[in-house]
């Protein structure tokens, strides 16, 4: 018997930019499901992350909120920095309320030491992952419902597609929602080796082939994915979505990279400005496909307006025909209505803000009001004390550590957090992002009124997420 509710399948990679679909790279990486898939679906071509970063990004992918407002602020999960605080509400929780079974598959990194911070106890019915921010491809740990699984020796990606196909079968007779998270294809580089030679073949540089191994290899689990909601019969009446937590990562920690490849994997990203950890377009902007046969009927097309991840909560709950009293301000506006044609777009200013340990409004900040983009730099900060370098190393060893050994690191680390200083910020940058999307042209001198508008309100956007996130950490400390 047809169910009234979509099933809902959310995909993301992890560090997967536009250049990383063979559709987009001349066929320099084999994705043929994914690009299958765009044929058959809506693209949203201007749409971006919540942060440059993981566990930001996914926050506010979970919360339909900015994620200054949840407590996750930065990937540190040792720290506790990456914790969506207890009080918010996520899409597992909504999901689950309104009668539908709830999983997730893959990279949590929204809480990953402490109970409370549990993806059961976030609203998922079920969890097969990790929570850290990223896991060995070979040597995983596992966690299945609170339950540590050691490595079988299966490669990572392979597992978590075949838990993901596991749950779509095992509740093919009630609507679920279900999360995938893949680790791919981000860092450690591994990937097998009959994948890997292929593009070396083709003359790739070591890090870049791996990569584009790693992104096949995931390509063929949502193949299999795609494959089971076929043949359960659900194809029709299952919201299909694929996208990325953040642009393409081009250069990783050296304890990442196998011994003697290049650190250096400035892989194609169709020539946007930026990477990871930037708040120019080739760190925010990704990828969003997005099928329903019986809820989209018109298959291929594409929609250029402005989508943050912020609007995915109400706009599923809409396309579900669900509803929950939040207690707390969403962010996120449903626009199920726009993508289906029936009613004109209403574009809202987008922020992003992003640095370690601490937010800092006049680094690497941005807003997006229309066609107007206005950027605030990254700069690099300095250590006035030896010893705050010895702190920032302590939580990468520390990292390490936890992703090998989960059963030695329980706790949060009690060192303080290191001190560093700023240098004097460069001047704002201002782009028209419709007539220059590679973000090649300052117009700053040209437009300083608008200029001088969006840097204010980016100021104020700031100051008021500052003032949650302040409660947040003391609710957290509470």
């Amino acid at each position: 018997m047809k169910q009234d509710k979509p099933n809902i399948v959310l995909m993301y990679a992890d560090d997967m930019g536009y250049g990383d679909f063979g559709v987009f790279n001349d066929g320099h990486v084999r994705t043929p499901n994914l690009d299958h898939l765009i044929t058959q679906s809506t693209c949203l071509t201007q749409h971006y992350s919540g942060s440059p970063v993981c566990s930001p990004s996914r926050a506010a992918l979970l919360t339909g909120r900015y994620p200054h407002r949840t407590g996750a602020i930065t990937p540190q999960e040792t720290r506790g920095l990456d914790r969506i605080h207890t009080s918010e509400t996520t899409i597992g929780d909504v999901f689950k309320e309104n009668g539908y079974c709830t999983g997730m598959v893959g990279k949590w990194h929204n809480g990953a030491l402490d109970p409370r911070y549990h993806p059961n106890n976030r609203g998922f019915d079920e969890f097969v992952g990790f929570r850290g921010g990223w896991a060995d491809y070979y040597r995983w740990n596992l966690d299945i419902n609170g339950q540590v699984s050691k490595s079988d020796g299966r490669y990572l990606t392979d597992v978590l597609g075949d838990a993901a196909v596991d749950f779509i079968t095992r509740h093919s007779d009630e609507p679920f929602l279900l999360l995938v998270p893949f680790n791919a294809p981000h860092s450690p580089l591994q990937a097998p080796e009959e994948l890997t030679e292929r593009y070396r073949s083709m003359g790739l540089n070591g890090s870049v082939s791996l990569v584009y191994a790693m992104i096949e290899s995931m390509d063929q689990s949502v193949g299999r994915i795609l494959d089971t909601i076929e043949e359960c019969g659900l194809a029709n009446n299952t919201i299909v979505m694929f996208t990325s937590d953040n642009g393409p990562e081009f250069a990783v920690r050296d304890d990442l990279v196998p011994e003697g490849e290049s650190t250096d994997a400035t892989r194609y990203n169709c020539g946007y400005n930026g990477s990871k950890g930037s708040v120019f377009e080739g760190g925010i902007k990704v990828p969003m496909i997005i099928r329903w046969p019986d809820g989209l009927p018109n298959g291929q097309q594409e929609i250029p307006e402005m989508v943050h991840f912020t609007d995915w909560l109400p706009t599923l709950m809409a396309a579900a025909g669900i509803s929950h009293e939040f207690q707390k301000k969403l962010d996120g506006h449903d626009i199920w209505s726009q993508i289906r044609g029936e009613r004109p777009w209403k574009q809202p200013q987008r922020f992003w803000q992003w640095n370690r340990y601490q937010p800092v409004g006049f680094v690497n900040a941005a807003c997006r009001d229309g066609d107007w983009k206005l950027i605030r730099p990254n700069i690099s900060f300095t250590y006035p004390d030896p010893y705050d370098k010895i702190l920032d190393d302590l939580y990468v060893t520390t990292d390490i550590e936890y992703k090998y050994h989960p059963e030695n690191v329980t706790q949060l680390m009690t060192t303080r957090d290191p001190v560093y200083v700023w240098p004097t910020p460069p001047s704002p940058e201002l782009f028209n992002i419709k007539e220059d999307p590679l973000e090649s042209e300052n117009l700053i001198l040209k437009y300083p009124d608008k200029a001088r508008k969006l840097a204010n309100d980016i100021e104020n956007w700031f100051d008021e997420m500052d003032r949650e996130l302040i409660v947040a950490q003391r609710e957290t400390l509470n």
